[in-house]
């Protein structure tokens, strides 16, 4: 359930291309002082998106680190360096360990099992310095096993436990802005959900998994694509919301680009995949009425 909160690339300006570069080599960076490369490869677009809105909010003294990446050396890179940065490195450890026991769960997965087994130490040890969002992580990932067992077919009963999972996360300390950042955290759970389980409606029914969609569509077919739409366009509004209401200046471009824009661009693409699909297996006009017709000869 990662990878949804990326950046649309092609709407960015060179200054917002740094400034989101150096927040995600800083986070890799982060997680690499946390556990080394094993950790780094937890690294995702959804916890660089936290470590922008509360950098944004907060404003933090910063530094920039020049380094050169072993994985791209072909230029120095800038990574930028603050806690809340240090904080969403921490937060992806929390949900990745959580996403691996999951998949593993799901899929009798050795190596997702493994994974999580090799980064078990390091979760016990960012669990213990943040209860409160550890705590929120284990049981909204009980919960939500629980009603994937009972079959639970509300779709928003399903995507709030993600939501509040993650409106956990986003609240960095009790503060004025709490609210809000819960706010904008638990939407965007929502919407991560439900664009989650929209993409792998299809895969999940003939893999025989739980998915809530699965039920509605075949309820409904006729109103799923507009239902699907409505609620990811209302959840994004709640998430556009949030942020405005918060007096963020800093990198609020970078924050707009991303969510007015960048968390569509799964959706947009699976769109244009399956209008391809449809076209393909449209008959043509032509082909149709020759069926209406019958064969030319007037045999039966």
């Amino acid at each position: 359930m990662f990878g949804y909160v990326n950046v649309n690339r092609e709407e960015m300006t060179p200054e917002e291309e740094i400034e989101y570069r150096g927040f995600y080599c800083g986070l890799c960076r982060a997680l690499g002082r946390l556990g080394g490369s094993k950790v780094q490869l937890l690294l995702n677009y959804d916890v660089t998106f936290l470590a922008i809105v509360l950098s944004g909010l907060y404003e933090p003294s910063q530094e920039e680190t020049s380094f050169i990446c072993a994985v791209h050396p072909g230029k120095r890179r800038i990574a930028y360096e603050n806690p809340y940065i240090e904080y969403a490195a921490a937060m992806d450890v929390l949900l990745s360990y959580h996403n691996l026991m999951d998949d593993a769960l799901d899929d009798n997965n050795l190596a997702k099992r493994t994974m999580a087994g090799g980064i078990k130490k390091i979760y016990k040890q960012v669990a213990e310095e943040y209860p409160r969002q550890a705590d929120a992580i284990e049981n909204m990932m009980k919960l939500t096993r629980e009603a994937e067992a009972a079959k639970e077919s509300n779709v928003d009963v399903m995507a709030g436990y993600t939501g509040q999972m993650l409106g956990q996360l986003f609240v960095f300390r009790q503060d004025e802005w709490q609210q809000d950042l819960y706010d904008l955290g638990f939407h965007l759970g929502k919407f991560i959900y439900v664009l989650d389980a929209y993409l792998d409606r299809v895969s999940d029914e003939k893999k025989g998994r739980f998915n809530p969609l699965i039920s509605f569509y075949k309820e409904n077919p006729a109103g799923y694509e507009t239902f699907c739409k409505g609620s990811l366009t209302a959840l994004m509004a709640e998430c556009a919301r949030a942020f405005e209401r918060m007096p963020i200046l800093t990198y609020a471009s970078l924050i707009r680009n991303i969510l007015y824009s960048g968390v569509w661009s799964k959706y947009e693409y699976y769109r244009i995949k399956q209008e391809g699909k449809s076209k393909k297996e449209k008959p043509s006009k032509e082909k149709l009425s020759k069926e209406k017709k019958g064969p030319e000869d007037g045999s039966l």
